[in-house]
């Protein structure tokens, strides 16, 4: 493989390796929402504990809508995963078609497909997890009045 071939390699494969770290950081902020939803969670489920034999219509309320919110993040992120999986299997096909002077354009093509398939997905199930911090927020203050 001569140097100008490797760099047109290199050149094809920033676009994925960008849209790689760009995923990552996506990563970061899901597990950290997923985070906030399950200690959210553990503090409702004691204060349901302490309060037992009392109306808990709001607990039980909040913890279903953080149940919700925690399945929908779970998913959005195996979606987010599964896009970054598909990113660097696209540069390894890239490096291994030059490599090996192989034809894969169709693959190369629905790998890519896929990925930002499998990233809107997780988007869009992420914008589901938002609205539904929304509804909790909007239990949370009519509970209060």
């Amino acid at each position: 493989m001569k140097l100008n071939d490797l760099i047109a390699i290199l050149q094809m494969a920033i676009g994925p390796v960008i849209l790689i770290s760009g995923v990552g950081l996506l990563l970061l902020s899901m597990t950290n929402r997923l985070g906030r939803v399950i200690d959210r969670s553990r503090i409702l489920s004691e204060a349901r504990q302490k309060t037992a034999g009392q109306p808990q219509g709001h607990l039980l309320s909040q913890l279903g809508i953080l149940q919700r919110r925690a399945r929908l993040i779970r998913l959005s992120i195996g979606l987010a995963t599964f896009s970054l999986l598909m990113a660097a299997i696209l540069v390894i096909a890239l490096f291994l078609a030059a490599l090996f002077q192989l034809e894969i354009g169709l693959a190369v093509a629905c790998s890519f497909v896929v990925c930002m398939g499998s990233l809107v997905g997780s988007l869009v199930v992420f914008l589901r997890d938002i609205n539904l911090a929304l509804e909790a927020l909007k239990l949370d203050i009519e509970g209060r009045e």
